[in-house]
């Protein structure tokens, strides 16, 4: 079974995306199922984990009615309000008993406050996501984000934390520090994993190559191996630099020797205990 771990969804006109504006180019109109499942039968792919890109409830209801209607989408890293245990609490009891519920994210590079993750109340709440036994998406832009995910795991041994995109290191600009030490830091950690995902877009989006994606897709896999390593299209906000295709090849290309099954699903299934049944998209 081959698992994107990483894709998202967006209709514009019934869910708020404030990052999305018409300077997003070709990432600003409604992005569906029906775009996405040609791309995943021409290239092999059997499922998906589909993941919040706003963060509301609106959106998590959508997705998880996407997830209802289409067996493709294996699972889906929802949204709720980490900020209020008890709001939390709530949420979870009302999305948990949905078995396409696996994990929850919040868009913390768009926080003003860069220490949020670390917030009391943050922090108490997620330890309410490792009793349920669900994973959380840190979507890390900052070096100190990753000084963070160190935090947290150490606070809560028992939640599985993935960090989206590698942290988005400096590809285009090849910066290599602090980004290496830090991601070294948080791999340290075994209940820390990381996504393979969204480096297109963190290179020159005209000229990049797989080579400029290698050192650190390398240091990635040196640093968690492929057992806590997972691919991840980024679609459709890889758009802005490559197709699907163009985006899963030099995945493949990366990451296709030993340890490749992990990587393009193990991974994905044992963290997010997905069902393992595939489900061809239609």
């Amino acid at each position: 079974m081959i698992v994107d771990a990483h894709q998202h969804f967006w209709n514009l006109e019934t869910v708020e995306y404030p990052w999305l504006t018409p300077a997003s180019g070709v990432l600003y109109r409604t992005y569906a199922p029906e775009d996405l499942i040609p791309e995943l039968r021409a290239t092999g792919v059997d499922r998906t984990v589909l993941v919040q890109a706003a963060d509301s409830r609106a959106e998590t209801d959508a997705m998880l009615a996407h997830a209802d209607t289409h067996p493709f989408i294996a699972g889906v890293v929802g949204w709720i309000d980490l900020t209020d245990p008890g709001e939390a609490a709530k949420a979870l009891d009302r999305y948990r008993p949905h078995p396409k519920f696996v994990g929850v994210r919040h868009l913390i590079h768009d926080e003003p406050d860069p220490d949020w993750l670390v917030r009391d109340g943050v922090l108490e709440s997620l330890g309410l996501l490792a009793a349920a036994g669900l994973a959380f998406d840190v979507v890390s832009l900052l070096p100190r984000h990753l000084d963070h995910v160190v935090t947290v795991a150490g606070r809560h041994p028992g939640l599985k934390l993935v960090v989206d995109h590698l942290s988005k290191p400096r590809i285009r600009d090849r910066e290599w520090e602090p980004w290496a030490t830090k991601i070294a830091a948080a791999a340290a950690y075994p209940n820390v994993f990381a996504k393979v995902s969204g480096l297109v877009t963190e290179a020159d989006h005209e000229r990049w190559s797989v080579e400029d994606l290698r050192p650190y897709v390398e240091h990635a896999v040196a640093c968690f191996g492929p057992e806590r390593l997972m691919f991840g299209s980024d679609w459709p906000v890889a758009l802005l630099a490559a197709d699907y295709r163009t985006v899963l090849e030099a995945a493949r290309a990366l990451l296709g020797g030993a340890g490749a099954e992990q990587v393009f699903g193990a991974t994905a299934a044992r963290v997010y205990g997905l069902d393992q049944e595939i489900h061809p998209p239609s």
